[in-house]
């Protein structure tokens, strides 16, 4: 499996100095944790809620193979939304894209990972609407 491996200095902190080492997730944890996130429609099987926030913060934690010997990186500070407890944006993003190339996140994907999905529709037409028979036999 491909591994990345990168020295953070002291820009974002003392405590996350060190040395930290990516390594891609299989096909599976990937899909067990894009599952864990979302919720389905019980009848349809249409998607009602994905937490793409968490799926980015356990696809890193997945991925994450060393990290400093402080433990500096766990799911809880990558998803705090409090300054003071949560990781420095910069760091997160970095780890986001280095997570994301290794365990080989699709463009679409990324970019539902790291845009707000209200502003764009990216549901595409069917190209059979209106092409289906009535059921109710006429």
């Amino acid at each position: 499996m491909r591994t990345e491996t990168i020295e953070v200095d002291e820009r974002f902190g003392k405590e996350y100095a060190g040395r930290y080492v990516f390594q891609e997730i299989t096909w599976a944890k990937r899909n067990r944790i894009l599952q864990k996130h979302t919720r389905y429609n019980p009848q349809t099987g249409s998607i009602l809620t994905t937490d793409y926030v968490a799926i980015q913060a356990e696809t890193i934690m997945a991925s994450l193979k060393e990290q400093p010997p402080s433990k500096p990186i766990a799911v809880e500070k990558l998803l705090s939304e409090d300054t003071e407890k949560g990781v420095p944006i910069e760091l997160g993003e970095l780890f986001s894209r280095i997570a994301n190339k290794l365990c080989t996140v699709s463009r679409q994907e990324n970019t539902f990972l790291s845009e707000p999905s209200e502003e764009t529709n990216r549901t595409q037409p069917s190209r059979f609407i209106g092409s289906a028979k009535s059921s109710d036999g006429q």
